[in-house]
């Protein structure tokens, strides 16, 4: 099954402050007090003014991300940093193929990457969404890891996320979903 992410992770609070007035922004909750901002050509029109450019070559250390982040684009990241940790992060992959790619931006300036990986061999706390989640102060838990800890895995796509956000769904609700089907 593939998996398909564009979005800005951030605490709940700075996330619901500054998208409040956007008329395309729509949160997906996470656990630990997190949320996701599902990244779609929609919303990058209303926070630039611009259409999104798309990179059309492979992935790489070079060009991380498929979403080019213009320079109003990462003007508003930065800008939102002023107020804690904000991390871009993108992954696709499926079969066994892919990428991820994040960075993070802190007090209005990049703090962490752009960090970019397509072999994803290293041992999971390596890879680029772990790494960008432990800058944001997400803590380890129970789960494999800081990406499942949040609850990243449940949704396996942008549109996915959407739906999740639309609906109010926080990321306990599948483990509860899950505990009632086991308790019948």
């Amino acid at each position: 099954m593939a998996y398909q992410l564009s979005a800005v992770v951030a605490d709940v609070e700075l996330l619901r402050e500054q998208t409040a007035e956007l008329d395309h922004a729509v949160l997906g909750e996470l656990r630990q007090d997190f949320a996701l901002l599902p990244i779609t050509p929609q919303l990058v029109i209303e926070l630039t003014g611009s259409l999104p450019d798309f990179a059309t070559d492979d992935r790489s250390a070079a060009r991380p991300f498929g979403l080019v982040l213009s320079t109003a684009l990462v003007e508003v990241l930065t800008h939102w940093s002023q107020a804690g940790p904000v991390a871009y992060v993108e992954a696709e992959f499926g079969g066994g193929v892919g990428y991820q790619s994040a960075a993070v931006w802190l007090g209005g300036a990049p703090s962490w990457g752009p960090c970019f990986d397509d072999e994803l061999s290293a041992p999971r706390e390596h890879w680029p969404i772990n790494g960008a989640l432990s800058q944001l102060g997400v803590e380890r838990g129970t789960w494999i890891d800081r990406f499942a800890e949040l609850g990243l895995h449940l949704e396996r796509s942008t549109e996915g996320w959407l739906a999740h956000g639309r609906r109010r769904l926080s990321a306990d609700y599948w483990d509860e979903l899950v505990e009632q089907w086991e308790n019948q």
